[in-house]
């Protein structure tokens, strides 16, 4: 049946993108320069609501999907990719499912890098 997750970035600049993926986060390639496929490792799919509260505050969003990368721990991994050149669109959060930090994608949309508190399903 299902064997794993693709995912797909759509960006203004596919170019830079690619490059961002290659040079910064340093995820292993296949297939053609054209058309590379990035490795990124195990992964798992989660279901969140469009609408809930939390501590008294309500909150919505329509629907959409959202890639999160993860790590084991994100204070080191943002001053390493800092180090490659990463910019972070603010300060690192403690979700409390995780601590996390959004960084910039060139020609696309900021990924979310976070370090899980919750039991991970990939392991």
């Amino acid at each position: 049946m299902i064997t794993a997750v693709h995912t797909l970035i759509y960006s203004d600049d596919p170019d830079a993108t690619r490059a961002f993926l290659r040079d910064v986060l340093q995820l292993p390639s296949v297939g053609s320069e054209e058309w590379p496929i990035y490795r990124t490792g195990p992964s798992e799919l989660g279901v969140h609501p469009t609408m809930s509260e939390q501590g008294g505050q309500a909150w919505t969003s329509g629907p959409h999907h959202e890639i999160a990368l993860m790590c084991d721990d994100v204070a080191a991994t943002r001053a390493e990719l800092e180090g490659r050149g990463a910019t972070f669109t603010g300060d690192t959060q403690d979700m409390g499912w995780g601590i996390g930090a959004t960084v910039e994608v060139p020609g696309a949309d900021g990924i979310l890098i976070y370090q899980p508190r919750h039991e991970i399903a990939h392991s």
